[in-house]
């Protein structure tokens, strides 16, 4: 049970830098879907799919290699130093070929008119690949707080950038040109539009290499040849698995404009809309990606333990994973109709996507809870080949809903092409797990806590009094503290009260 609080301390402290700062990120929403029409936010959502994509293949893997290796290697800055400057020649080289070949890019990812987005961003990505292995080095040291004040800081410049280039700038060069001009105007002033996200997102980029520096160039700076073919032996399933797994998850902007080829400007709002409805879904990834940041530290600690202990503290973070996501996912459903004022009301009819890429999401997040199997056995290309599944899952679900839906309710296909596709490989890999790494997990209580979670879901959702949503609000609160009651009995987990009296 240490082991568990550990991780849930953990996951708590990176909750904070994810958490908060995907809410102050998702603050910025309405000020781009009021800004902006459908068709430009759509062109922002799209280009960030390409970029999350990009940034997990210039990741190659590395990351998880460094907690794999750290954790088995006699000195783990060596471990740290090698992929350092293995993903850092790879980003550069990444930089130097799309800078080459930047009219050609922009053309193949159809932002022919838009070659400086396309080339901020990939500076961008070459930056946060670069910086994703400090940060990973941070969680192995378990300087949690550090490694979300980093974070919060990226956001903050982020979103102060974004205001002030957004909101700021258009009423400074129409009063006090001067002050601005020497950036501003040759970017093409308020007319780039858009581009100023981009920018703004280069500079906190950067900021955070700057902040990074003392953990950078703090080590011995050791590169083992050998050290790096071992870890790319290790990584280049991951690679694979990741790439597969990041185009699952941004299928829907990926393919739509594709699929909708004459009609672009149509496609693009799709995708604005899909986009600016997964925001209110964001929540449960924000909560898988704080246990995910956690999570991989913990269970390569914990195998180098003996005994059964760190298999019971495996299947205990399996299940409290799944308590507290059905938890957020009922408190998101209850009270959707406040949450939906984040996004302009021209954006409400894509709310219907909210329930299934919430479902979806925590399907993936147990999926990810399962991967320790094929990690803890070094039979990553497990992980590689349920990827592709899922991917070929995702990209055949796509390609048959979406254009049969069609036109302007396409993106609902891909909404349920997410669901079905990680439902399936999160059964798959349980089975596969049951084969190479059993575990006994609690699917009984699982699947109790999931069936009464629907229950009070769908109760809640019928009660809905729109001239008395006070009434509607208590009523889903109690169903809410019925939840977390039945959980804190059934678990026996101590509440406040009694800790406070453990102590004194």
């Amino acid at each position: 049970m240490a082991g568990i609080k550990a991780l849930a301390r953990q996951t708590a402290v990176y909750g904070l830098s994810s958490i908060v700062g995907r809410f102050l990120n998702w603050g910025l929403v309405p000020l781009y879907v009021y800004l902006f029409p459908a068709e430009q936010y759509g062109i922002v959502s799209y280009l960030y799919s390409f970029t999350a994509v990009m940034l997990v293949i210039l990741n190659y893997g590395m990351e998880t290699g460094f907690f794999r290796f750290a954790n088995s290697e006699f000195n783990p800055d060596k471990v740290y130093t090698t992929a350092m400057a293995s993903v850092g020649t790879t980003s550069l080289i990444f930089v130097a070929i799309v800078t080459v070949l930047l009219r050609p890019v922009s053309a193949i990812m159809m932002l022919p008119a838009h070659e400086w987005y396309v080339w901020i961003m990939a500076f961008i990505v070459a930056v946060d690949a670069f910086t994703n292995i400090p940060f990973a080095y941070l969680r192995y040291r378990n300087k949690a707080w550090r490694f979300a004040a980093i974070k919060l800081i990226n956001i903050g410049v982020n979103i102060g950038l974004n205001l002030f280039f957004i909101l700021l700038c258009p009423l400074m060069d129409r009063h006090c040109p001067s002050l601005i001009s020497w950036f501003y105007t040759p970017l093409g002033g308020q007319a780039f539009g858009i581009g100023w996200i981009f920018v703004a997102n280069l500079l906190s980029s950067l900021t955070v290499l700057a902040l990074l520096l003392p953990d950078i160039v703090r080590c011995r700076w050791q590169f083992d040849g050998q050290l790096l073919r071992r870890m790319l032996t290790y990584s280049w399933p991951l690679l694979v698995l990741g790439v597969a797994g990041i185009m699952s998850q941004n299928m829907g902007q990926l393919t739509i404009p594709y699929l909708f080829a004459g009609h672009e400007e149509e496609a693009r709002s799709m995708v604005g809309i899909y986009a600016a409805n997964m925001k209110i879904a964001v929540v449960m990834v924000m909560f898988t990606q704080a246990f995910r940041y956690a999570y991989e530290p913990f269970i390569f600690s914990q195998a180098r333990g003996q005994g059964g202990d760190n298999r019971k503290a495996y299947c205990d973070a399996m299940k409290y994973f799944v308590i507290f996501g059905l938890l957020i996912f009922l408190g998101v459903m209850y009270y959707l109709p406040v949450l939906r004022h984040f996004i302009s009301p021209a954006y409400w009819e894509g709310l219907r996507v909210v329930p299934l890429m919430m479902i979806a999401e925590l399907c993936f997040g147990v999926f990810f809870n399962l991967s320790l199997w094929y990690k803890l056995t070094d039979r990553t290309r497990w992980g590689m080949w349920l990827s592709l599944i899922c991917f070929a899952l995702m990209l055949g679900l796509n390609l048959w809903l979406v254009p049969l839906i069609g036109i302007p309710d396409g993106y609902m296909g891909s909404a349920w092409a997410a669901l079905i596709s990680y439902a399936a490989v999160m059964v798959l890999s349980y089975f596969l797990g049951r084969r190479y790494y059993p575990l006994p997990y609690e699917i009984g209580t699982m699947t109790l806590y999931t069936i009464g979670a629907a229950v009070l879901y769908f109760v809640g959702m019928k009660i809905e009094w729109p001239g008395a949503m006070w009434a509607t609000y208590t009523v889903r609160t109690l169903l809410l503290l019925l939840y977390l009651g039945a959980v804190i009995r059934r678990e026996r987990l101590p509440l406040p009260g009694r800790l406070q009296g453990k102590k004194a």
